[in-house]
């Protein structure tokens, strides 16, 4: 099973594809599905998503598992066979690994249905843009599949090839994107003053915006504040710019703390485009909330870890990367945890990052575990029967 997963992570790496854009992907998502079998596969959920369900035929919970579908818009650097063939795109953060791994998962519980309740496993679209998870829980016909207890994992440069890390709680931070737009009027370039050039509201707004945590969280209120994109006028030499772009991402580990950076940086930008005879149009984007762990959820990944022996490890504060698995956090009882791809393995989102092939196995044995105590040792389950 290990070398046909690997083979297919291989071949997913090849047809990258960016988010809401997985056509290639999810087919062949779905035809290896359909090769392995399945109770019922639904395609197209949420954008490009697919499910696979299996069913016990007993009463008991439905847990969900969940990897995602989309790559990202980075040049890999590597020369190998199976490197990334769209010009431009690549699986710069493993998510091809991820449903490698799931569909590890798919093929033990074809050969083997859950004692009781039923498993399904989604491979979910847009994750790096925020917008998937959003989707398939808004898609009518995932209202048959919403989970009692769902479960995600992530590989995790930094740690030990293999190592399991979780927490209670806030697991990934929140986060989103504030997109202003300054809009004055343009000029002759030899007449500046007869328009009202943005370029001095960009210049203040880029230089105030990453001390904003500082001017609206206390000491023990981790935030982040960081300049992603700016754009000011175009190419024309004889002309002065009329309009800006001054993009930003903000990061927080609670929702109080984000709405407090969320509402200072976009009045502060505001108020800098008045002063300087602008108007400011602000824009939210790429809405990511925290990712909360339950403590039962975090239980069964933790008694998965010691009976693959893979070693557990509790995080003492949450990761400041953001996963839209919150979503499901906010539906059910929930758990995201790391899987560690090596201590000197390169960061995520890097040219030179590349996914462990040993982690396939290992992650299928965790996931495998997790369900094996949920469904299968009734007594013990940490989350109520309701169907």
């Amino acid at each position: 099973m290990t070398d046909a997963m690997v083979e297919l992570r291989r071949s997913l790496h090849r047809i990258a594809e960016l988010s809401g854009q997985e056509e290639r992907t999810a087919a062949l998502i779905r035809e290896t599905l359909e090769g392995i079998g399945a109770d019922e596969i639904v395609t197209g959920l949420g954008g490009h998503g697919v499910a696979a369900v299996y069913e016990s035929g007993s009463i008991g919970p439905r847990v969900l598992i969940r990897c995602d579908l989309d790559a990202l818009p980075i040049d890999e650097d590597s020369d190998s066979e199976d490197a990334s063939r769209t010009p431009g795109i690549s699986h710069t953060c493993g998510h091809d690994g991820h449903m490698a791994i799931v569909t590890g998962v798919a093929h033990a519980l074809a050969a083997k249905r859950p004692d009781t309740g039923s498993v399904v496993l989604l491979y979910q679209p847009a994750e790096e843009t925020g917008t998937g998870a959003r989707s398939v829980l808004d898609d009518p016909r995932f209202a048959k599949l919403v989970p009692d207890m769902a479960f995600a994992l992530h590989n995790v440069p930094g740690y030990p090839l293999g190592e399991v890390v979780a927490r209670v709680g806030v697991f990934a931070s929140t986060a989103r994107s504030l997109r202003v737009e300054l809009v004055g009027s343009t000029s002759h370039a030899a007449a500046p003053e007869q328009g009202a050039s943005p370029t001095a509201a960009l210049a203040e707004i880029l230089s105030v915006w990453p001390g904003m945590p500082q001017a609206t969280t206390s000491i023990d209120e981790p935030a982040l504040v960081t300049v992603v994109h700016a754009k000011l006028g175009e190419e024309a030499l004889g002309t002065t710019p009329g309009r800006a772009t001054a993009i930003a991402t903000l990061r927080a580990r609670n929702s109080d703390v984000m709405a407090r950076l969320s509402r200072g940086c976009s009045e502060i930008a505001v108020g800098i485009a008045a002063a300087h005879g602008l108007t400011a149009d602000c824009e939210w984007t790429d809405e990511f909330p925290c990712v909360v762990n339950e403590a039962g959820a975090v239980a069964a990944v933790e008694q998965a870890a010691e009976a693959a022996g893979t070693g557990f490890r509790s995080l003492e504060a949450p990761f400041s990367w953001t996963k839209d698995f919150g979503h499901f956090t906010e539906v059910c009882p929930s758990a995201m945890f790391g899987l560690g791809a090596g201590v000197d393995a390169a960061p995520l989102h890097h040219p030179a990052y590349r996914f462990p092939d040993e982690l396939i196995g290992t992650g299928a044995r965790i996931f495998l575990g997790v369900l094996d105590r949920v469904l299968n040792d009734a007594e013990d389950s940490p989350v109520e029967v309701t169907r």
